[in-house]
C-alpha cells in the first residue's frame, strides 16, 4: 500500500510517499481502507520528534481517518466489514489503517469521510474540554484560542450551544469573520491587541469564567490575567511552545484553576468516549455544529499540507485523501 514514510526527524521535507506491507489484522484490531485521513498539530511534532510518542524510524504519522471497515481481528466481530466508520489510531498517513477496536466510531450516512476524518480528535477534544475538564453552562463566558482553527471552531460551536457566550481570537484580521461565522460573539486578534485586556474590557472587567489555549507559551500566562474569580484555564496544546514554569501561589488571589488535557485520557474510559461521540454527532444532527474542512491534499502532498499547517495561516481541518 501508500503511505508516507520518514526515515529522520525533521521539517517536512523528511516526509516521502512510499510502500510499505498492508498491515496484518490481529486480536482486538480492525483494518479500515481509509478515505479521508485528518491531519493535526500533534502530527507535525510526532514528525519533529517532539510529541508524547516517539517515532520509530522509518515511521508514519496519523492519528486519525475515516474509510470503511476492511476486515476485523477476533474480539472485533462486533465491527461488520463494510461499516463506515471513523477511527482514532497511528500511522493513519496511508491506504489503510490498522486500529484498535474500541476506538472505531461508527459514521452516520449523512456524515462525508471528510467529515469523518475531521471528526474524531477535534471533535471529541473540543467536546471534553468544555464538558469533561469543565463544566460549561449557560451564562458563562469562554475564550477560545486559535477559533479560526480545527478545535476552535467547534469548541467555540459546542460552547454556544450551552448558552455560552464566546470570544475568539485569532492571529489575522481576515480569521475574524470565519471565528464569527462559527459561534464567536467578540473575536480579538492578539497580534494587534492585548487579548487579556480585550477580554477584561469585554466583560466589563470582571474577566473570563473560561479559557481554551492551545498555543502555550505566548498565551498561557498573559490569559490568566483576565480569567474571572474561580475561572479555569485549560491548556491542551503547545503550538507556540511549551509555557513558563508556573507559580502556583499566583492562583490564589482569585481561587483560580489550571488543568491539561490530552484526548487520549478520555478516549481511554469507555463511558467518556461514548458520550462525547453521541452528544457530538447528536449536535450535528440537530444542526448546531458544522464541520470545517479548510483544505485537502492527495495523500502525496503531506508535506504541503504541514507547511500550511505550521504557517498559521489554515483555517478548519486539514484533510489528506488516499
Amino acid at each position: 500500500m501508500k503511505a508516507i514514510l520518514f526515515d529522520q526527524i525533521g521539517g517536512p521535507e523528511v516526509m516521502k510517499l512510499g510502500d510499505t506491507p498492508v498491515p496484518e489484522v490481529r486480536k482486538g484490531k480492525v483494518l479500515i481502507k481509509n478515505h479521508a485521513i485528518g491531519i493535526n498539530f500533534a502530527d507535525t511534532r510526532f514528525r519533529q520528534g517532539e510529541y508524547v510518542m516517539q517515532p520509530k524510524l522509518p515511521d508514519t504519522p496519523g492519528l486519525e481517518a475515516a474509510g470503511v471497515v476492511e476486515a476485523v481481528g477476533e474480539g472485533a466481530e462486533h465491527i461488520k466489514p463494510g461499516t463506515r466508520v471513523a477511527a482514532i489510531g497511528m500511522k493513519t498517513y496511508a491506504e489503510y489503517s490498522l486500529v484498535s477496536a474500541a476506538q472505531v466510531m461508527p459514521i452516520p450516512d449523512s456524515v462525508s469521510f471528510e467529515q469523518g476524518a475531521a471528526f474524531p480528535i477535534q471533535t471529541l477534544t473540543a467536546y471534553h474540554l468544555l464538558h469533561t475538564c469543565h463544566q460549561t453552562t449557560s451564562g458563562q463566558t469562554v475564550l477560545v484560542h486559535s477559533a479560526a482553527g480545527g478545535v476552535g471552531i467547534v469548541a467555540m460551536q459546542i460552547a454556544k450551544a450551552a448558552g455560552a457566550r464566546v470570544i475568539g481570537t485569532v492571529s489575522s484580521d481576515n480569521k475574524a469573520d470565519l471565528a464569527k461565522q462559527y459561534g464567536a460573539d467578540a473575536v480579538i486578534n492578539y497580534e494587534t491587541h492585548d487579548f487579556a485586556e480585550e477580554a477584561k474590557k469585554l466583560t466589563d472587567g470582571k474577566g473570563v469564567d473560561l479559557i481554551l489555549d492551545a498555543v502555550g507559551k505566548p498565551t498561557f500566562a498573559k490569559g490568566l490575567k483576565c480569567l474571572a474569580p474561580f475561572g479555569h484555564s485549560i491548556l491542551y496544546g503547545q503550538a507556540g511552545g511549551s509555557p513558563d514554569p508556573l507559580n502556583v501561589f499566583g492562583l490564589f488571589q482569585n481561587s483560580l484553576k489550571v488543568s491539561c488535557f490530552g484526548l487520549y485520557t478520555a478516549s481511554a474510559i469507555p463511558e467518556l468516549h461514548h458520550t462525547g461521540i453521541e452528544q457530538s454527532f447528536k449536535l450535528m444532527e440537530e444542526g448546531k455544529l458544522k464541520l470545517l474542512i479548510g483544505k485537502s491534499f492527495p495523500l502525496a502532498e503531506a508535506a504541503d499540507a504541514h507547511r500550511l499547517m505550521e504557517s498559521r495561516q489554515s483555517v478548519g481541518k486539514l484533510i489528506l485523501t488516499p
